[in-house]
This record gives C-alpha cells, sequence and structure tokens, in this order.
C-alpha cells in the first residue's frame, strides 16, 4: 500500500506600511510633548558654558528611530518640531527650517547599519549629524534672514557641538530600553 503525502506551499506575505499609524502618531506627540517639558523645565538646568540638550531635538531623533517613518513623514515629524518649539522665546519661524532638515537627515541616517561588532552605532551617529544639520542651519538663518555677525557662527560652532553630544547621550541611551519596551526587533 503506497502513501501519498500532500504538502502545502508556504507563503510569505508582507505588508507595506502606509503612512504613520494612530500608535506612532501618539508616540511622536508623546515625544515631542516630553521634551518641550524637559526644554521648559530642565534646560535651563542643565547648562554647561552655554550647552545644553535640546530635548525636542532628541526627542524627535527617538521617535524617528523608533517608527522608521518615510521621508515625507520625517520631514512632517521636524515640521511638527518646528511648531513646538515656536512656544519657546527666541527666533520665530527660523525652527521650522531648522527641524525640518533636522529630521529629513534623521530619517535618511536611519537606513544606514552602522555597527561596530554587537554595538549599533546608527542611533548615536545619526543623531549626532542631525543635531549639528539643525543646529548649524539655525545659526545660518539667523546670520542670513536676521542680519545677525557672521562671527556668532564662530562662538556658536562649540554650542551646537556640544548639544550634539549631549543629545547622542541622551538618544543612546533612551533607544535601547524603549525599542524594547515597544517590542521592536
Amino acid at each position: 500500500m503506497e502513501t501519498t503525502q500532500s504538502m502545502q506551499k508556504r507563503e510569505l506575505r508582507t505588508t507595506e506600511k502606509k503612512g504613520i499609524s494612530v500608535r506612532d502618531f501618539i508616540l511622536i506627540g508623546v515625544l515631542l510633548a516630553a521634551g518641550a517639558v524637559l526644554k521648559y523645565f530642565v534646560g535651563s538646568v542643565i547648562n554647561i558654558g552655554g550647552v545644553k540638550p535640546n530635548f525636542i531635538i532628541a526627542m524627535y531623533c527617538l521617535g524617528i528611530l523608533l517608527i522608521k517613518p518615510k521621508i515625507y513623514e520625517g520631514a512632517a515629524i521636524g515640521l511638527l518640531a518646528g511648531a513646538v518649539c515656536q512656544f519657546f522665546p527666541g527666533t520665530p519661524y527660523l525652527n521650522f527650517l531648522s527641524e525640518f532638515a533636522g529630521a529629513v537627515v534623521m530619517t535618511l541616517m536611519i537606513r544606514l547599519v552602522i555597527n561596530i561588532g554587537k554595538i549599533n552605532l546608527t542611533p548615536a551617529i545619526a543623531t549626532f549629524v542631525s543635531t549639528v544639520v539643525s543646529g548649524a542651519l539655525f545659526v545660518s538663518f539667523l546670520i542670513i534672514f536676521l542680519n545677525a555677525s557672521a562671527s556668532m557662527l564662530v562662538a556658536y560652532i562649540p554650542i551646537v557641538l556640544g548639544t550634539a553630544v549631549i543629545n547622542t547621550i541622551i538618544v543612546q541611551v533612551l533607544y535601547v530600553p524603549l525599542k524594547l519596551a515597544m517590542k521592536q526587533d
């Protein structure tokens, strides 16, 4: 007597993410709100020679790392971050441009995989570069649009780089626990 076995084909179905989910949108909103609260209450306390964290940039970098948006979605996150910055005293409207650029750079850089051994350095390097881009553009816009002196650029270089280092530490420290809490790979 002969036995016949029938095997079914396995299918791998993939679905493409279509837009930011409600969960992702809420996460970005909570992170930006937390960044605003931290900037308001803690930002002036942590000040080392004029260098302090920019919690709003750190939070949108963290959010982009966690939800991995498409480029236009990352740009929208940057515009939202720029809108949040308008609630703080300073230079109105310049943050829309600088945060837009910083978020787009972050969105592009998370597509790179930068590892040393088993350590994923993408969050740190992407956050550092995004913060530098945002800060450099902000200072450049001050000079261009508000006729600030070009010597201001030299004064701001260490501040931008210091802020980038602090933001990098914040994001690198928070990324892994949040990723695990969200049950991501």
